[in-house]
């Protein structure tokens, strides 16, 4: 960093708000690789470690023809930025982690040193040039949702959410409320906690990890139990249509859980996409590979798996080539890459493909970009938030004996801190819309047409807005639209904004199941959930029809809605598709999956029921923290997961070593575990868990061990709690034939 940055850098600590102009051209050249005879790019085996600029910066990296990037912000406006969102005037906010790795132990990183910025792009030509410290002194903010001029937020290692209001105009918060109270610390590892925060179409607000969601209500969070969690890790992924796509670096697995809503129950195809999809294309040998030489193409040092996948977002906007819309865009920070993926619908079974073959959408040679965020802008161009950091693995997988910390050092990146930029993507003649985004200021009634905008995020904006104003005088605009607006993307967020009002009723309702668009009709059997049970028999009336719908999707939709309805047409209707396997294929195999649950659901509690009271809480909070932990890379049942041909983690179910002496499984849990096990390499490490206390431990032993499918003495903390002081001062993960040898 020269002076002249120092200097920038030490004025935005000292003061509140600064103005920043960014001189970057409007177009920077970004196709900098090379191609041998057969056309497939040369990758940069060389590449220089050192931090670039923006622009050089930009300059290494490869989009496909007639795409381009646009600078939207870097440093010193913005330093190490994770998530972006926008409030209805088109004003970004931006959650930094600013004591994230900042070196290779992770020193200070719990320390409240952390910020929300608020950029402003004051005269409309793309670039923010005012930056505003919305909110300081936060412990590595991971989740917002602007809502009507306040902001939800949420901080790592707690699960309390705060609304923040600037009520005097000068950009900085200055009303602090709890719309959700729990005061439990989350002691999960940063990488393993909630993300998401994300307002779906369903006026549903959904998070990873925690089989939980919310509506805002009264000013408040009330949180909604699902019958089981989404899963993923960081970044939480919506399309129009209100399908969730949820991702896991630690199961190695870019996209899943993207079949069904999450509160229908967990379900994916094993072959959603294939081995070919999960290779990666890299522009940049990767030498910081959890997971070391297996993750390397053996000639060219490059990536070779999807390993740190997040980010996620479906592109929903309006000034891209058309044939991206609905795409699926994942970022790989460590393969310095991001993927875009064809989302296919076949009969309801969604599967994803590679845009391209053998390579990116984007690719860096750049070492230090690090993609971690995505999303499509009012306007209508895709965002990508580059971390620009030089370490993007956690101090867990960067302890003394791993693989990575010499890495790092090697091409010293641990010395990169302080970044960070935003792109967006444009393509060939690309001009700003010279409508700007000012819904926080209109009427309700001049929010209604908006419903039918080109671009996602101006229809949900102004449903989100409508549902929190519920404003009646719009209700009868509203049913008009429903039965009379040809969009049918305006049609479906009428209804479920007169549903997010409490003013849906069963006429304009009843008239949606009729419509002649496919996706309204799905939307109306979903949004008719919400008159259930008090209208049951009148609404299956309704529905039971539509499993002769011609539309598999709609079927579907059918078939999910009546497998919670309690009588016997519901019944009757998902008996009755079940017995179609070929043009209800997708249901079938989640029906059954759902079966699976329930009687693995039974097993347990009957097991439970044989326990003394005190083993039986242990392992029920076990349960808790294995769905919200551990089946990442475990799988569910415990029986591992299958993304591919790749399994992340060993099988738990039926497992010699989970039943046997629990030491060895305390030992594992406190210090981790590395290396093969039964003779498989495994990619990734078991992370030490040992900051948490005796009891967490004890409690998610003695779940794996009389549950999914094992049955073994339970583990109190006064067990760990020996076997901790025992390997006091350990600082390395175990290896299974240490283990085994003791």
């Amino acid at each position: 960093m020269n002076k002249k940055q120092t200097l920038s850098l030490g004025g935005m600590m000292l003061g509140a708000a600064i103005l920043y102009t960014c001189s970057t051209p409007r177009y920077v050249k970004n196709n900098p690789v090379q191609r041998d005879a057969d056309g497939k790019i040369a990758v940069n085996r060389k590449p220089n470690p050192a931090p670039m600029s923006p622009e050089e910066s930009m300059k290494n990296i490869y989009l496909p023809k007639g795409y381009h990037l646009q600078l939207v912000a870097s440093e010193p406006m913005v330093s190490e930025p994770v998530a972006i969102a926008w409030d209805g005037n088109g004003r970004m906010f931006v959650c930094e982690m600013n004591t994230y790795m900042q070196d290779i132990d992770g020193t200070g990183e719990n320390k409240s040193l952390s910020r929300i910025k608020l950029l402003e792009d004051t005269n409309g030509d793309g670039k923010m040039d005012k930056a505003t410290i919305f909110i300081d002194s936060l412990l590595l903010p991971r989740m917002i949702l602007p809502l009507d001029g306040r902001l939800l937020v949420n901080e790592t290692y707690n699960e309390n959410i705060y609304s923040y209001e600037d009520t005097n105009g000068d950009g900085k918060a200055d009303v602090k409320k709890i719309v959700y109270k729990t005061d439990v610390a989350d002691t999960r590892n940063l990488e393993h906690q909630r993300s998401g925060l994300l307002w779906n179409l369903d006026n549903r607000i959904y998070v990873t990890v925690d089989a939980t969601r919310y509506r805002f209500m009264n000013d408040k969070l009330i949180p909604q139990p699902m019958i089981e969690s989404g899963g993923g890790q960081w970044g939480l992924a919506n399309d129009d249509y209100g399908k969730l796509y949820f991702s896991s670096a630690g199961g190695e697995n870019p996209a899943f859980n993207f079949q069904q809503p999450p509160h229908y129950g967990s379900f994916n195809f094993n072959d959603q996409f294939n081995d070919e999809f999960q290779a990666v294309w890299p522009i940049v040998s990767t030498p910081d590979v959890q997971g070391g030489p297996q993750r390397y193409r053996k000639d060219d040092s490059t990536l070779n798996h999807f390993t740190a996948c997040n980010g996620q977002s479906i592109y929903r906007g309006d000034k891209l080539p058309a044939d991206l819309k609905g795409d699926l865009i994942i970022c790989e920070p460590v393969g310095r890459l991001v993927r875009r993926a064809k989302v296919v619908n076949t009969n309801g079974k969604i599967t994803l493909v590679n845009a391209y073959q053998k390579e990116e959408f984007m690719a860096s040679a750049d070492l230090n970009f690090r993609p971690v965020n995505s999303a499509t802008g009012p306007d209508g161009a895709l965002y990508i938030v580059d971390m620009y950091h030089g370490i993007i693995q956690e101090g867990n997988w960067t302890r003394s004996d791993s693989y990575l910390r010499p890495q790092i050092q090697k091409k010293g990146l641990d010395k990169n801190i302080g970044r960070g930029r935003i792109y967006r993507v444009v393509y060939d003649g690309f001009k700003d819309p010279k409508k700007r985004p000012d819904l926080l200021k209109r009427s309700s009634a001049e929010l209604v047409p908006e419903l039918a905008n080109a671009n996602g995020w101006w229809r949900e904006t102004a449903q989100k807005l409508l549902v929190l104003r519920k404003d009646a005088s719009v209700v009868p605009p509203l049913e008009s639209m429903v039965k009379t607006n040809l969009s049918p993307m305006a049609r479906i967020h009428a209804l479920w904004t007169l549903n997010g009002m409490g003013a849906l009723n069963k006429d304009v309702l009843f008239y949606a199941f009729n419509d002649a668009d496919a996706q309204v009709r799905k939307t109306a059997i979903w949004a008719s959930e919400d008159f259930l049970p008090e209208n049951t028999d009148e609404v299956m009336a309704k529905i039971e029809p539509l499993k002769l719908d011609p539309n598999a999707n709609v079927r579907m939709q059918v078939a999910l809605t009546s497998r919670f309805i309690k009588s016997q047409k519901a019944d009757d209707v998902v008996a009755y598709l079940r017995k179609a396997p070929a043009s209800n294929a997708a249901f079938v195999a989640s029906q059954a999956k759902y079966e699976r649950l329930l009687a693995d659901r039974e097993r347990s509690a009957r097991n439970a029921r044989a326990m003394a009271d005190a083993e039986k809480k242990l392992v029920l909070d076990g349960g808790v923290i294995f769905k919200q932990l551990c089946q990442t890379c475990h799988g569910s049942d415990g029986k591992g997961i299958t993304v591919g041909s790749s399994t992340p983690a060993p099988a738990l179910a039926n497992n010699k070593d989970v039943v046997g002496d629990p030491e060895k499984l305390i030992k594992i849990l406190l210090h981790g575990l590395k290396g093969p096990v039964d003779g498989k390499t495994y990619p990734d490490v078991m992370p030490a868990l040992g900051h948490n206390d005796d009891a967490y431990i004890a409690s998610v032993i003695s779940f794996i061990r009389n549950d999914l499918g094992n049955k073994a003495k339970v583990v109190t903390a006064a067990d760990v709690k020996k076997v901790r002081e025992k390997t006091q001062g350990r600082t390395t993960n175990w290896t299974m034939d240490e283990l085994n040898a003791k």
